[in-house]
């Protein structure tokens, strides 16, 4: 067993939100006791102590929306002008960097991306991925990475008529297919339906996707991120991407909707009809110009909002400190965003999560699982369980975590990664991503 401590625990149960002095007590993958320290270390007098240093003690953090296969990007220069609109962005970078991952390409993308979930105390994430240079077992790829840094992960392939029917097929195949491999082990790893977007789908490809969907794995689709998305569905079928999506049984209970910028009132009620799942992503809209989700108008609605990264970040605490600017920007209300955020990011990326793994994270109590982060983070006001979220606003980023536990199996203690050598890792990575951007400029 393994007891964390000692430190402010902060647990993210409402019975009992905040422990000071406290400890979480591990046995194998699962919290056992969540407790003052003293108390758990009188208990068990020879359990392994891992030291929290007076630090923040939390669940681990949820992302519910990333893109793993466009970290190699990272400073990245392509050639020609540059974008104007997203549309350019789409076709000038993403699309072109995805076309030319191969096997290796998608190993160090997820290499660098989850030990950056790690650094960051990220221990679960909703992904979703391409790489049509090579798609055929990618997934497997990505999962066996995330079974060595033991980050949970929800994947799905984008499947997309950019590339032909045949890639297109080998899309849907290769989601079917990871959803076997998926049900062996549900407790690190789920499976969903990845689409890409309303105006890359045809209507014949979303009937070969209903045909082959048995399963009825939910969809992980972007939904109105730019207006491309929208000006298309309505020239070609006369509807909002929304609407069309709706009329084809993809939104639902089990599906997660990226971004849902350009919506409109009638949008947001299928939304909630359907019971479908949005995740914000705050960075990205603003980095590509898109517009801005109304989270407000979603959540007032009572759909579940969740808190993304799209790829742009591996740092959940960034992403909730821009989620919080934006929406006062954008409503020109200073009062709003301060329970809504940390709402998406600590309540609605937990619902997300628990739906989808046969195990409770996301919460720090007895019988859920041993997903825990500590922040070097040291008060200098008072703190509570009513201004904790304040804390972490103005106080933290995901880069105080110093110790990272997941299934119960430290990854990182005092910011050294656990079994796991950075500089062979990071050498690998500088290597594959020097080729592929060969291959790409």
């Amino acid at each position: 067993m393994i007891l964390l401590g000692r430190g402010t625990v902060i647990t993210r149960d409402v019975n009992r939100p905040i422990i000071y002095d406290g400890g979480v007590l591990i046995d194998g993958s699962t919290i056992v006791a969540v407790e003052d320290f003293k108390t758990l270390q009188q208990k068990n007098p020879n359990v392994e102590i891992i030291d929290a240093h007076n630090g923040l003690i939390m669940p681990g953090f949820i992302n519910g929306h990333h893109h793993i296969y466009s970290a190699l990007a990272r400073g990245l220069s392509m050639p020609g002008s540059a974008p104007t609109n997203f549309g350019e962005i789409l076709e000038n970078l993403w699309f072109k960097l995805d076309n030319h991952l191969l096997a290796d390409d998608v190993k160090a993308s997820a290499l660098l991306t989850y030990m950056g979930c790690i650094e960051n105390g990220v221990t679960t994430i909703f992904d979703h991925h391409a790489s049509y240079g090579d798609i055929d077992g990618s997934l497997s790829i990505i999962a066996d990475v995330a079974k060595r840094f033991g980050v949970r992960s929800c994947l799905c392939y984008e499947i997309s008529d950019r590339n032909g029917v045949e890639a297109m097929k080998q899309a849907v195949h290769e989601n079917l297919r990871f959803a076997e491999e998926a049900e062996k082990d549900a407790e690190h790893l789920a499976a969903m339906m990845g689409l890409h977007a309303s105006f890359t789908l045809s209507p014949s490809t979303l009937d070969y996707v209903q045909s082959k969907n048995t399963k009825q794995l939910g969809y992980h689709v972007h939904i109105a991120e730019g207006p491309e998305d929208v000006q298309d569905s309505i020239e070609q079928y006369g509807v909002s991407p929304m609407r069309r999506l709706y009329e084809c049984n993809i939104l639902g209970s089990k599906t997660i909707a990226g971004h849902c910028v350009h919506v409109n009132d009638e949008d947001v009620q299928l939304l909630k009809d359907s019971h479908t799942n949005v995740v914000h992503n705050p960075e990205s809209n603003m980095g590509n110009a898109v517009g801005t989700t109304d989270i407000l108008k979603l959540l007032g609605a009572g759909i579940t909002v969740g808190l993304g990264t799209d790829g742009y970040t591996n740092d959940m605490l960034e992403s909730y400190k821009v989620a919080n600017c934006l929406v006062k920007h954008e409503n020109h209300k200073p009062y709003v965003g301060w329970s809504e955020v940390p709402y998406m990011l600590f309540e609605n990326n937990r619902t997300l999560a628990n739906q989808f793994f046969d195990v409770t994270v996301g919460v720090l109590r007895p019988s859920a699982a041993a997903d825990v982060v500590v922040l070097d983070y040291v008060a200098p006001t008072p703190l509570d369980e009513k201004n904790i979220n304040g804390h972490l606003l103005f106080g933290a980023t995901g880069m105080h975590v110093i110790t990272t536990i997941s299934d119960g199996i430290p990854r990182m203690i005092d910011r050294q990664l656990q079994g796991l050598d950075k500089a062979e890792i990071m050498e690998y990575i500088r290597k594959t991503s020097e080729t592929l951007w060969k291959r790409i400029i």
